[in-house]
């Protein structure tokens, strides 16, 4: 008896293991696969299954790096999944066999997993106080704060963030003028504390916390705007594998304008946008293709914004020869440049290779033989009453350069970019819903242009209109977009904001930390 009872016991306790590994990861799994834009289906609240999942692996640790230990390996599956698309443009155009392009996502994965761990230690240090109510909103402060740090940290990677999930449901995103998408993630996080393991006085806040993340969406009517533009979008579906070739350069520039004739004879816009690098040729050079570009422009009789490479010569000692941009034309309707942007957030390993002239084995995973350096020319572009936020592709993922713009005098942002490099995946929705939340913080409407999509007009509350499918040459027209002047309390406050995140997280912490320390003695 005695032999049996042992061994049931021993199943027990390795039944009870196994659940409280696997268990949670299958959680943290389904909520950030579902929770996030993929090829299946986005489900937004689903994402509250992420940081409940990771609460109960704190919560069964038994020390602070058992914890830091659970939360890595539970948040790293779904993360991992989730970033599933980078193993695409790193085999088909930066040339690395599957074999070391499929670790990539993971490898970005246990990036994302290491702040889950760190949030996991945090829950752990005031276990004994989880049930309480500001135990919910200091999870909520420390959440916000972590996604903070990997905005910047490393160059910042503010991608799968909790919010963004939310970006299909624009009513729940109001309150992003008032705290801005991390702390919409923190609010996020209440809720799944709430429902988890919430007491009755925690519960009690779950409909004021959902009622507060509705609240500004559902009560807050559009104002008429000062005024209103009439914008067509030009997506040319350029095979990413022949952009660059020079023999298709002036096929590529005939599409682009033959596609624009029709939008300009069709909508009369008042502006004309291509994506970014749509002429895969150096405008600044004298050259046929350049020409034509001014004359087709000329022709069009309305301004023109297109993306192309530049460069410039660096006047430093022992500089090289040159330096490449990735830039932002605008062409006035007689076909002349009128100013142009500068890509100022360029994207690691991408663009430039971090930490390259100490690791020179290392290349840049795309082709081209010089790096890319960030521009320093950011003020918006001005065409008639449009004063343009530039935002050039990875940008719209990064609040504070969307803030930046507005601070200078935008009235409307523009996010020109090239998703093609990721297939038909589920990173071009991705990188659209965090877009969404830029337009939400800032209370501006974006104008978001891509080669292959997806294109879309942005509205200041995160409404989406003419979505493009991917893959399709399109021309998607708005003629009536707003163009705003008024602040939102994010932006007014937004260093105030991101300050009080991990001010108020330390202090919280300190003082669940100290109660629970004098319960034990």
């Amino acid at each position: 008896m005695s032999n049996k009872s042992n061994g049931s016991s021993s199943q027990s306790q390795c039944h009870d293991s196994l659940l409280n590994r696997f268990g949670p990861m299958g959680m943290a799994l389904a909520g950030t696969w579902f929770g996030f834009a993929n090829p299946l289906l986005h489900f937004p609240m689903a994402i509250l299954l992420l940081p409940a999942a990771l609460i109960l692996s704190a919560l069964w640790a038994q020390s602070h790096a058992q914890a830091f230990k659970n939360g890595f390996l539970t948040a790293l599956p779904g993360y991992a999944a989730s970033l599933y698309w980078l193993a695409i443009p790193v085999h088909d155009h930066g040339g690395l066999p599957w074999v070391l392009a499929l670790p990539c996502p993971v490898l970005v994965g246990a990036l994302l997993a290491a702040y889950a761990g760190l949030f996991c230690m945090g829950v752990h240090l005031i276990k004994p106080q989880i049930f309480q109510p500001l135990a919910m909103l200091t999870l909520g402060l420390l959440w916000a704060s972590l996604e903070l740090v990997r905005n910047h940290f490393l160059t910042g990677f503010s991608w799968l963030t909790l919010a963004q999930a939310m970006a299909p449901w624009p009513t729940t995103l109001g309150l992003a003028a008032w705290v801005g998408g991390f702390g919409i993630s923190g609010l996020i996080v209440c809720v799944s504390h709430s429902l988890l393991i919430g007491n009755s006085a925690t519960r009690v806040a779950i409909l004021p916390l959902i009622g507060l993340c509705l609240l500004p969406g559902l009560t807050s009517s559009p104002r008429n705007p000062e005024a209103t533009a009439s914008v067509s979008m030009i997506q040319g579906n350029i095979d990413q594998g022949l952009k660059w070739d020079v023999g298709m350069q002036a096929d590529i520039l005939k599409t682009y304008l033959d596609l624009s004739f029709k939008a300009v004879a069709e909508n009369a816009p008042d502006l004309v946008v291509w994506p970014e690098t749509a002429m895969p040729f150096y405008f600044q050079d004298p050259s046929d293709l350049t020409t034509n570009m001014r004359l087709g422009v000329a022709r069009m009789q309305v301004p023109v914004l297109a993306g192309a490479p530049a460069y410039s010569i660096p006047m430093e000692p022992d500089a090289p020869s040159y330096v490449l941009h990735n830039r932002a034309y605008l062409l006035g309707a007689n076909g002349e440049p009128l100013a142009a942007y500068d890509k100022e957030h360029l994207v690691p390993f991408g663009e430039y290779v971090p930490l390259g002239k100490w690791l020179p084995f290392i290349t840049k995973l795309v082709p081209g033989q010089f790096e890319f350096r960030p521009g320093r020319n950011t003020e918006p572009l001005q065409s008639g009453p449009m004063a343009m936020g530039l935002l050039i592709c990875y940008e719209a993922i990064f609040p504070e350069l969307a803030q930046r713009q507005v601070e200078l005098g935008a009235n409307v942002l523009v996010n020109i970019s090239n998703d093609a490099w990721f297939g038909h995946s589920s990173a071009p929705w991705q990188h659209l819903h965090l877009s969404v939340l830029r337009a939400v913080e800032q209370n501006r409407a974006i104008i978001r242009s891509t080669n292959s999509g997806v294109s879309a007009f942005i509205g200041p509350d995160g409404s989406l209109r003419g979505p493009t499918t991917l893959f399709s040459t399109k021309i998607a027209h708005d003629p009536a977009i707003p163009l705003l002047t008024e602040k939102t309390f994010y932006h007014e406050h937004f260093y105030l904001i991101h300050m009080a995140f991990p001010i108020l997280t330390i202090a919280f912490l300190w003082v669940l930390w100290r109660a629970g320390r004098q319960t034990h003695t």
